[in-house]
């Protein structure tokens, strides 16, 4: 039994992350991208500057609300702003996006995250963060949370291949990231991975061979692959100057995220397929500016395949995509 309808020629094959709200809380319900105020260990000195060279000056939360709000203030003008396109939707979930959102004593992160935690309609609170950011005093919290509220935890992991984790600048190894996936399972969190497709010197069967072994090493529950933008003000622009980075063309991404589709077990819930950047500071592929082009693409393109999500499930089959 599939999480979605395969007889149905409209609808979505593969397990959306608006189809798996709906089944939780039986309504529509949309996050707001929040601005903690949390910096990052890559950033301040701790273990590197600069970041990640593919992120951001707003630490890839370039949608998210304004740091200089309170954050009750955030939730509610983001709010206002989603009712604009969902005028009937009464639940929320609060989303700290940008940066290292547990980079900070368990004190802090239970003054910010409970300001916006006790306002009216929020039913949860996702919160995106680094691998390496979850000492056992914060692990402990998460798990007391995930008692009292729907709880998501997205991991920065882009690829399981540590040169190129060197190359981006990223401070942590694929080992890091499979100790903190283990440690906040144990607590049954659920946890959501982001990948990268199309960083610099990363090979087709590389990005597949990242998104096989993550399904295979990693009790996951949601994932989020990503394009990767080149955007102004970042460390990869050097990258891209020097022809060290190809931009993926439209064609090969929707085939690809097919491809990678196919081996992503059902009950899985796919929080992305793309990526959103700014027009004004996107670099390129300027065709992703056009996402829901790209969506409907990668819809088209599973039609004409006959395929979806978990049609060669990599988990049932115990061994990498062929």
């Amino acid at each position: 039994m599939y999480p979605f309808n395969l007889e149905d020629p409209n609808a979505k094959r593969y397990h959306t992350w608006s189809q798996h709200l709906k089944s939780q809380f039986g309504e529509k319900v949309f996050k707001v991208a929040l601005d903690g105020g949390f910096s990052c260990p890559n950033r301040d000195g701790s273990i590197g500057t600069g970041g990640c060279t593919f992120c951001s000056e707003s630490g890839s939360g370039d949608f998210a609300q304004s740091h200089l709000d309170p954050l009750p203030v955030q939730l509610k003008k983001g709010i206002e702003l989603e009712h604009k396109k969902w005028p009937n939707s009464t639940k929320y979930l609060a989303y700290f996006q940008n940066f290292s959102n547990t980079y900070a004593p368990v004190e802090v992160l239970r003054e910010r995250y409970e300001q916006v935690l006790r306002e009216e309609g929020v039913v949860g609170i996702m919160i995106a963060t680094r691998p390496d950011c979850l000492p056992p005093e914060t692990i402990a919290y998460l798990a007391e949370l995930n008692k009292s509220h729907y709880l998501w935890v997205e991991l920065g992991l882009q690829t399981i291949h540590d040169d190129t984790g060197e190359r981006i600048n990223r401070g942590y190894t694929y080992d890091t990231y499979l100790k903190a996936v283990e440690a906040l399972r144990k607590h049954g969190i659920r946890v959501c991975t982001h990948m990268i497709n199309g960083l610099p010197g990363e090979s087709r069967d590389r990005m597949m061979e990242s998104l096989a072994r993550v399904l295979l090493d990693s009790d996951i529950q949601g994932i989020k692959i990503h394009l990767l933008h080149l955007m102004q003000n970042t460390a990869l622009v050097q990258d891209y100057e020097a022809g060290r980075l190809q931009f993926l063309e439209k064609d090969e991404y929707v085939g690809l995220v097919c491809d990678q589709l196919e081996l992503i077990p059902p009950e899985i819930v796919i929080h992305r397929l793309t990526g959103d950047a700014p027009r004004r500071s996107l670099i390129g592929p300027l065709w992703s500016l056009h996402k829901w082009e790209v969506l409907n693409s990668i819809d088209a393109e599973l039609r004409r395949r006959g395929s979806y999500q978990g049609m060669r499930d990599i988990r049932k089959r115990g061994e990498h995509h062929d």
